[in-house]
This record gives structure tokens, C-alpha cells and sequence, in this order.
């Protein structure tokens, strides 16, 4: 199986988890809006998954309507620059994300931000004995790490990793 699920914006940037991502075929994986997209693969499969390992999952439970409003205008005022910005706040440095670089719509922006992580969900997949890993950067400037540390350490081995953002 091993399936990777993609971040916003981005194709095939698993090699950048390289580190971290469990080689198994009953490991499922994603990055970002992918978290969001792996945990939902998790929930609704009949096939075996032992592992569910999240990088950076896309965390704005803690943020207001007017904030996700806010980030849907300006992506729709101007994408490309709004995803250039996305991307070189998540860490990349300056030119390096092009090769992954794939537009992404203001559907899955606002799937993305108005997404609402659950305590019942995550322990749905606990219950499965699925275990979960979670991976944040301490220097996060997409979403709130501490926030999102918050949340995930009740229900899965979390790896805070100082000094990193938000592609860890």
C-alpha cells in the first residue's frame, strides 16, 4: 500500500520525509492538507493500515472565520502569488519547491482551512489499533505548533521538532 498523501499546493514531496516516513505497506502518510486526506483514506478503507503518520497536519481549529476568509480572498485576488508565499513560509527555501510545486484551487484551500480535526475521529483509529504518529516543527509559521501539540498528544505519539517549520 504505502500511500502518501500531498500537501497543499505540492506533488510528490514525500522524499522530503524521507527521515521520517515508515517504509510499510500498512503505513499511510501525509503532509499538511494530506493529514487531512490520510486520516479520512484511514477512516473510510477496508484495508489494513497498522500506522498512520501525520507531518505537519493542516491544524486551524484554532483559527477564526475571519482568518480562513481572509486566506481564501487572497488566494483568490492572486494564486500564485499567494501559494509562492505559502510555500516559502512553510520552508523551503527561496526556488527550492518548484520541482513539487502544483497549483492547488480555492476548493482545497478552503476543505484545508475549514477542516475540524476531532477528537472522535482520532479515536475511531485508536480503537482500530492504528497507531499514530504526528510530526511538528517548533518554528511553524503555517499553523500553531503548540496549539496543535495540544490536541494530537491525547491520542498519538507526537514529535515536536525544535527549530524546524512547517516542511520539518
Amino acid at each position: 500500500m504505502k500511500l502518501y498523501f500531498s500537501g497543499f499546493s505540492l506533488k510528490n514531496e514525500q522524499e522530503l520525509f524521507n527521515q521520517y516516513i515508515e517504509k510499510s505497506d500498512f503505513v499511510v502518510s501525509g503532509f499538511s492538507f494530506g493529514a487531512i486526506k490520510a486520516l479520512e483514506y484511514v477512516l473510510t478503507t477496508n484495508k489494513r493500515v497498522d500506522k498512520l503518520q501525520l507531518f505537519s497536519p493542516a491544524y486551524f481549529n484554532d483559527k477564526d472565520k475571519k482568518y480562513k476568509r481572509m486566506q481564501l480572498m487572497y488566494f483568490k485576488k492572486d494564486a500564485s502569488t499567494y501559494c509562492d508565499n505559502f510555500l516559502k513560509n512553510s520552508g523551503f527555501p527561496q526556488g527550492q519547491y518548484s520541482r513539487y510545486f502544483h497549483m492547488g484551487t480555492s476548493e482545497e484551500l478552503e476543505e484545508l482551512l475549514n477542516y475540524q480535526w476531532s477528537v472522535e475521529k482520532l479515536e475511531q483509529l485508536l480503537l482500530k489499533n492504528i497507531k499514530i504518529e504526528v510530526f511538528l516543527g517548533g518554528d511553524d509559521k503555517i499553523i500553531d505548533s503548540s496549539e496543535a501539540l495540544e490536541f494530537f498528544r491525547k491520542f498519538s505519539e507526537v514529535y515536536y521538532i525544535k527549530n524546524k517549520g512547517h516542511i520539518l
